[in-house]
């Protein structure tokens, strides 16, 4: 019942690493790999709704902020 959840978890946490790391360095990709951030992240919070665990519900408001922050990272462009 979990797995979804596990999963996008797992791939959430990289993609954010890897986002934050092309947004450093300013990479040419960073808007491309923001864009799928964005779509994870989203992805990640409505799936952790769906749980009434604390973790679940922190894990979803983090994954809200991150992906509201690079909605804005990328209007700011």
């Amino acid at each position: 019942m979990m797995a979804r959840c596990i999963m996008l978890d797992r791939d959430c946490s990289d993609i954010c690493m890897i986002t934050a790391r092309f947004v450093a360095r300013d990479s040419a990709h960073a808007k491309h790999v923001m864009k799928e951030c964005i779509e994870i992240c989203r992805q990640c919070e409505e799936e952790c709704r769906k749980h009434k665990h604390e973790h679940c519900q922190k894990c979803a408001d983090a994954c809200r902020e991150c992906a509201d922050a690079c909605e804005a990272w990328m209007s700011g462009r």
